[in-house]
């Protein structure tokens, strides 16, 4: 029987891509370009089983994905803006539920840096078609004023904490950019939510942005395999320590189903 091959760089995939055959685990996230990302597509028809998920590493690398797979978890009325048809109708129907201000999320942007706020879609509207190079896609949410932001660091059940980040000065609440922050405590709707987003986009461990409202309610922001662990109390070198355990805990269970099923 043959002997599963085992992926835990990409350095080693690179090498041995062509080779692997289904039962085949690639262990690490894969580094590739956005015009790469067929190869997601050709290791799911090989039968190659990726530890994080395939799924989970798409998500984590666009937010326009993370619309697409979880906008039942984001803000209300959430979309996926892919060209100018996309905006118009957004306005149609934002201008209709009374929507004013709203968020832009930039598609592969990180650290807070992608984030735009407009006061209103028609503004967004003509300084997109006036751009040379307009940025599609992107997804665009209402603003919601007066909101806590919350990261959550959830590994398995190695690490789970939780805390609250705040900007005085700036909608965006990143901590590199002269935010503070503090514990919090999640709920267990904070918790439920958290749970069906990791399942949802098949992660194993996530680093989770909820925005919660002043009335109560909760959505998920953002959620990615990678994130800052300023303002948590578990360090980066742990954090990636724990999440590199989980990776191996997978890949035994995989090796030993198959070792059964063969």
């Amino acid at each position: 029987m043959r002997i599963p091959v085992v992926i835990r760089s990409n350095s080693q995939f690179r090498k041995e891509r062509q080779a692997l055959k289904k039962g085949d685990v690639v262990a690490c996230m894969l580094n590739l370009k956005p015009f790469e990302e067929y190869v997601f597509t050709d290791l799911a028809h090989k039968g190659v089983t990726l530890v994080p998920s395939a799924l989970a590493q798409l998500a984590s690398r666009s937010k326009c994905f993370q619309a697409y797979l979880m906008a039942d978890l984001m803000v209300p009325h959430t979309k996926i803006i892919r060209g100018k048809r996309d905006l118009v109708m957004a306005i149609e129907e934002y201008s209709r539920l009374g929507i004013g201000p709203v968020i832009t999320k930039q598609d592969r942007s990180d650290c807070g840096l992608g984030i735009n706020r407009w006061n209103s879609c028609e503004e967004l509207f003509n300084q997109v078609v006036f751009s040379d190079s307009p940025p599609w896609p992107f997804v665009m949410q209402p603003f919601i004023p007066d909101s806590l932001d919350i990261r959550v660091v959830w590994i398995g059940n190695k690490h789970l904490e939780a805390y609250w980040r705040r900007n005085p000065f700036s909608f965006r609440n990143n901590l590199h950019f002269g935010g503070e922050t503090g514990r919090h405590e999640l709920d267990d709707t904070e918790r439920q939510l958290c749970s069906r987003a990791m399942e949802q986009g098949a992660f194993p461990y996530a680093h989770i942005d909820l925005l919660k409202e002043s009335s109560g309610k909760v959505y998920l922001s953002e959620i990615s395999l990678n994130g800052g662990t300023k303002g948590a109390t578990i360090d980066s070198a742990k954090c990636a320590r724990l999440k590199r355990e989980l990776e191996e805990e997978i890949v035994e269970s995989l090796l030993t189903e198959n070792k059964g099923g063969g």
